[in-house]
């Protein structure tokens, strides 16, 4: 995978894990190895302009996902293609990581991210349950393998 991340947040975080879950996620789902993804972390007052400017949202958030190649159907078969950025608030994440750390809480939402990328949502009750089921089941087996 061509995964690139930036770190403008200010915090201190283990981006070579950030980079090895979204790989793996992706190469879970079956996309193509040669994709393209990108992954910035920023701090909670670039999170709060993107949250407002992209979903008419007031405050900050912890992820945003931005969908390059929406059209497209993602898969190792069909080749590669640039599935779109990630966009992660550290501080954000810290605040909501209850019975885990901050990694932890980074990690979850990377795979999140890249699940948005992919076209799941979680707006509707049988949305939701299949896409934190995979969420979940992609971190296990993620942590399993290391």
């Amino acid at each position: 995978m061509g995964i690139e991340i930036a770190n403008n947040s200010g915090v201190a975080c283990n981006e070579d894990e950030i980079v090895e879950v979204a790989a793996f996620a992706l190469d879970k789902m079956g996309i193509h190895p040669d994709s393209d993804l990108g992954i910035t972390l920023v701090d909670e007052d670039e999170i709060t302009k993107l949250h407002v400017q992209w979903m008419d949202l007031p405050g900050p958030t912890d992820v945003l996902s931005f969908p390059m190649d929406e059209l497209k159907p993602f898969s190792a078969s069909n080749g590669p293609g640039i599935i779109g950025d990630i966009v992660i608030c550290p501080q954000f994440a810290a605040k909501q990581a209850v019975n885990h750390s901050t990694a932890d809480e980074i990690s979850l939402l990377t795979v999140h991210g890249v699940l948005h990328l992919l076209g799941f949502d979680h707006v509707q009750p049988d949305e939701h349950k299949v896409m934190f089921d995979l969420q979940d089941k992609t971190l296990a087996d993620w942590r399993n393998q290391r």
